[in-house]
């Protein structure tokens, strides 16, 4: 194995530490218990047994830091933590200050409606109101669409948590965001059949495990994992279970099968940012 700061330093103090978020559902978020579970958990516990085998280690702590969206780049370029198992995306600026394993989720902007309005598809919703959070990504998408000739009205709402009930209380006929948050929020619903995306997708964005910039060789250990999972099964059954299944604490289900960009990637995984 060629020599790995972050591997000798593991091996120095028997000590791994991994980040999580504490709300980001289905990656990384706090369980009933408020211990951090999710899919990204899941493969971080894969890595780090990889890392214990092949440093041989009889015993190896897992330490858990909690980071957020302003300090998770910063606690994996100073050491603080190892691997980042959240949802975060990569991006040309981010690559540029760390790593990121091979793509272990793709996300695009989408839009949610109601499936009782009878819209199927982004050209139904000429004339209508449609609402997206201020700030997001998703005002300059919505603003290219209405300027590519399918022209609505739009709103922009303080968070998503308003602009969820915008849709609700039918004051906009579609919400359009990242669609796994589209899919959390379809799940909290008390009937979520109620709610559908339409099929038009926008802006795609691989999401990873975030790592050290400077230490290609750890990198190569958890792609190695990872890779592994998807060439065996495991990682689409660990889709499976985080994504298509009722997941804790409280039950809800996500209804999001695997899109079309994460099985090519699964098929020949890549931490490209390119698609």
């Amino acid at each position: 194995m060629a020599e790995s700061p972050t591997l000798d330093k593991i091996k120095r103090t028997g000590q791994i530490n991994l980040g999580y978020r504490e709300a980001s559902i289905p990656f990384s978020y706090l369980g009933g218990d408020a211990k951090p579970i999710g899919i990204s958990l899941d493969l971080c516990a894969a890595i780090v047994e990889k890392i214990k085998s092949d440093l041989k280690l009889p015993k190896l702590e897992v330490v858990y830091t909690s980071v957020n969206g302003s300090n998770r780049i910063p606690l994996i370029q100073n050491g603080t933590v190892d691997i980042e198992c959240g949802g975060t995306s990569s991006s040309a600026a981010r690559l540029k200050q760390v790593a990121f394993t091979v793509a272990t989720f793709v996300s695009s902007a989408r839009w949610l409606t109601k499936t009782s309005s009878g819209i199927k598809s982004v050209q139904d919703l000429k004339g209508k109101t449609v609402v997206v959070t201020q700030g997001s990504n998703a005002v300059g998408f919505a603003m290219g669409i209405k300027a590519k000739g399918v022209d609505f009205n739009i709103v922009q709402a303080k968070d998503h948590a308003e602009s969820m009930l915008m849709l609700q209380t039918d004051r906009a006929a579609a919400f359009m965001e990242d669609d796994i948050l589209l899919a959390s929020f379809r799940a909290r619903q008390p009937n979520p059949s109620e709610y559908g995306l339409l099929p038009e997708t926008y802006d795609l964005v691989p999401y990873g495990l975030m790592l050290r910039r400077e230490d290609p060789e750890f990198k190569a250990v958890a792609d190695g994992v990872i890779k592994q999972m998807m060439a065996s099964g495991e990682f689409t059954k660990l889709y499976t279970k985080w994504f298509e299944s009722p997941i804790p604490p409280n039950g809800e289900n996500l209804q999001f099968p695997m899109s079309d960009q994460l099985k090519a990637r699964v098929a020949n995984p890549s931490d490209s940012i390119e698609f």
